[in-house]
């Protein structure tokens, strides 16, 4: 058995070209069958897009995991795959009464 935060450690690399994709920031789950559906990685190799900077998430499914090592995580990815841009929202500031 593994903990998010040994996964979260871990570089992911890409087997098709042996290039490193950056680490593990979020994992999407079915809520229903409690089974890991897709990793997601954010591309800009930061934890957030500080300051409304934006950075990108790579969503790579679960299928596409071809090994979990002990300091890497490779996966097959193609040429194009899904990319979603990520900015950071500062929260709102609450409204004085």
């Amino acid at each position: 058995m593994m903990k998010i935060s040994e996964l979260q450690v871990k570089d992911i690399v890409n087997m098709g070209n042996g290039k490193r994709l950056g680490q593990l920031t979020d994992l999407d789950i079915n809520l229903s069958t409690g089974a890991i559906e897709a990793l997601v990685i954010n591309a800009s190799g930061k934890m957030m897009g500080l300051f409304g900077k934006e950075s990108e998430e790579i969503i790579i499914p679960w299928k596409n995991i071809i090994r979990i090592g002990s300091d890497v995580i490779l996966v097959e990815v193609p040429t194009t795959f899904e990319r979603k841009p990520m900015k950071f929202e500062p929260p709102s500031t609450p409204r004085k009464r």
